[in-house]
């Protein structure tokens, strides 16, 4: 049907598809969605050390693999995780602080990830097999939220130490992110992320403290897959990061039920929750696989549509088309990487401290009764755990010749988990038929809209 037999009305009913709607502006709509997610995608590399044009092919063939998954029926785009950089910062942390060190063991890291998302794909069977209501007993917010809260409390010293390099522009990142997020309008409020990291950047630039080292010899045009980049697996890096997919899984589907509420469709019954959180799952153990981040649907992109009420997934397959196309040039990616470390920082200081937020607002909008003995018991315990065994660098132990170490994140997981299943009281309740966005949104700093 031509866009001249049908006349569209784009911001002021919803569409549910790009029938009648001319290429031009089908095009604008996708991108649009690309700048939404840019932001926090890259941002995600920079911090971890991962590869920038990697990235943003992942992002867009992880999105692409997602709606194959869920039939094309959920318009959400997959861009970088940011709770996997606890795990990241982990396995690359433990040694010296070099550049050497953090390139050699990031595949370990990556070979973790790509466990992680294998768990989304256990979890989805499950789902599938015994129904959403009895999986979710094993991960109600008195879980999730103390973990999530653990998440970002322990990245805080990372941030402090990067923005101390040069507090004047990491305090510049961290006004216009807040300016932008709170008295923002339209796309600017969605995009405080790539707005504080470009202005930090241009004043960086002004007073000549930018270092161009990355662009020397980067080509214009380049594959963007490097070998050196593909995952390994090694057992304490797989057992340190595998915890942190129970709060990401909560994650998606707080996005899920987001989209859902937004768009009027209930994606957790169609296509069902199996296969969002199965499209999930497969598209970061892919991403993994050729030395991407985790994949995570992005609360940024929720945002758009409830500004556009175009609610066609095609629109996100062109934003996915549109990351793919920006990965094979490296010289802009070189441009990226040459963000002071200052203006990452910066950054940081807001967005870890929102995930530990993220991690509270989880437990109140859940209405987790902290007055129960149980659930107190349950909630201290792994706050303790996490960050009691992370101070003293975790646990570590030798199974035959092979030595493990169990990450605080890990350890309080498992202490969540058993003392949720063992304790009597159980008091959440999950519905598939009106099901609650569970507050959790790792993607950036802007708003769940």
């Amino acid at each position: 049907m031509s866009e001249s037999n049908v006349k569209i009305k784009l911001g002021e009913e919803p569409l549910y598809s790009l029938e009648g709607v001319s290429v031009g502006k089908s095009l604008l709509l996708g991108l649009q969605h690309a700048f939404a997610m840019f932001g926090a995608t890259i941002l995600v590399p920079l911090i971890t050390g991962l590869d920038v044009s990697t990235t943003l092919l992942m992002a867009g063939l992880g999105t692409l693999l997602f709606h194959l998954i869920t039939k094309g029926k959920v318009p959400a785009f997959l861009g970088s995780s940011f709770a996997f950089i606890a795990g990241y910062n982990a396995i690359t942390m433990g040694g010296p602080a070099s550049p050497d060190f953090v390139a050699e063991n990031l595949p370990k890291a990556s070979g973790g990830v790509f466990c992680a998302g294998l768990v989304y794909v256990v979890v989805a069977g499950l789902i599938k097999l015994f129904g959403v209501e009895r999986v979710m007993k094993f991960f109600p917010p008195v879980v999730t939220g103390p973990i999530i809260i653990s998440i970002g409390l322990i990245l805080a010293p990372v941030a402090i130490s990067s923005a101390s390099t040069d507090w004047l522009i990491a305090m510049i990142a961290v006004v216009v992110v807040i300016v932008c997020n709170i008295w923002g309008k339209g796309m600017v409020k969605i995009i405080p992320i790539m707005l504080g990291i470009v202005v930090a950047y241009l004043v960086a630039l002004v007073l000549n403290r930018v270092d161009f080292t990355p662009l020397q010899g980067a080509h214009v045009v380049a594959l963007p897959l490097k070998s050196k980049n593909f995952m390994v697996f090694d057992l304490s890096a797989i057992i340190t990061i595998i915890p942190i997919s129970l709060a990401t899984m909560m994650e998606h589907i707080g996005d899920i039920s987001a989209i859902s509420a937004t768009t009027g469709r209930n994606n957790i019954v169609d296509p069902g929750l199996h296969r969002t959180m199965m499209g999930d799952g497969l598209a970061t153990s892919m991403a993994a696989a050729f030395g991407g981040p985790a994949n995570t649907t992005y609360g940024e992109n929720t945002g758009v549509l409830v500004l556009t009420r175009v609610y066609a997934p095609r629109v996100m397959q062109i934003a996915a088309c549109f990351a793919i196309l920006a990965s094979f040039f490296p010289v802009f990616s070189g441009i990226i990487e040459s963000v002071p470390a200052a203006v990452i920082g910066g950054i940081s200081l807001i967005l870890y401290g929102m995930i530990s937020a993220i991690g509270v607002r989880n437990m109140v909008e859940n209405q987790v009764d902290l007055t129960s003995s149980r659930n107190l018991i349950v909630a201290a315990s792994i706050l303790v755990t996490a960050l009691g065994f992370e101070a003293v660098n975790g646990l570590s132990f030798t199974i035959g010749s092979t030595e493990i170490r169990l990450s605080g994140l890990a350890i309080a997981a498992i202490v969540g988990i058993l003392l949720n299943a063992i304790l009597p009281g159980k008091d959440y309740v999950f519905s598939t038929e009106a099901p609650k966005g569970t507050g959790v949104d790792f993607s950036g700093v802007s708003d769940k809209k």
